[in-house]
């Protein structure tokens, strides 16, 4: 069976939500007949922002559809580039690449508290608000993707330290 493409996946999920083609647009301040032609797979790159304001309402994450038209990295279920990628590492080089991992979800972290202290705050413009918003999201899927490559690294090295151990 074939992948289904992201107009397939945003009607699915729209219809899901119990929501007209018009609904979706209205609520994703977007025009209905650009909704229209990417329903159709007229239009298969949708702009980034354009997906940004329907996933939010069809509770599709945002990193999925950006790696549907090829701007994105899915590893939400790890995929086998980057299963590969590390399974060709060295335990030395698996050592790094934790530590790197481990660097970059840290940093993350520290941004997602650093936006949600931004968001506490009364003055804030709408416009701001939203980046803030955005910033969290993409960063909390970002913590959620190096996580699951830190399980991989770990299990790669443990199985590295037994075949040596082996040998």
């Amino acid at each position: 069976m074939l992948e289904k493409n992201i107009g397939e996946v945003i009607a699915e999920a729209r219809e899901k939500k119990g929501l007209s083609q018009r609904q979706l647009a209205k609520l994703a301040k977007i025009n209905n007949s650009e909704l229209s032609k990417i329903e159709s797979g007229i239009r298969k790159d949708p702009s980034p922002k354009i997906l940004r304001k329907i996933s939010n309402i069809i509770d599709v994450n945002y990193s999925d559809l950006m790696y549907m038209i090829g701007l994105g990295l899915e590893v939400t279920q790890l995929n086998y580039f980057v299963k590969s990628h590390y399974a060709s590492l060295n335990l030395e080089q698996l050592d790094t690449a934790e530590i790197n991992v481990l660097g970059s979800i840290e940093n993350s972290e520290s941004i997602v508290s650093t936006c949600k202290k931004e968001l506490e705050k009364d003055d804030l413009p709408e416009e701001q608000k939203e980046l803030l918003i955005h910033t969290i999201e993409d960063h909390t899927y970002q913590i959620n993707s190096s996580k699951e490559i830190i399980k991989l690294i770990q299990s790669l090295k443990v199985k590295g330290r037994n075949k040596n151990a082996k040998k």
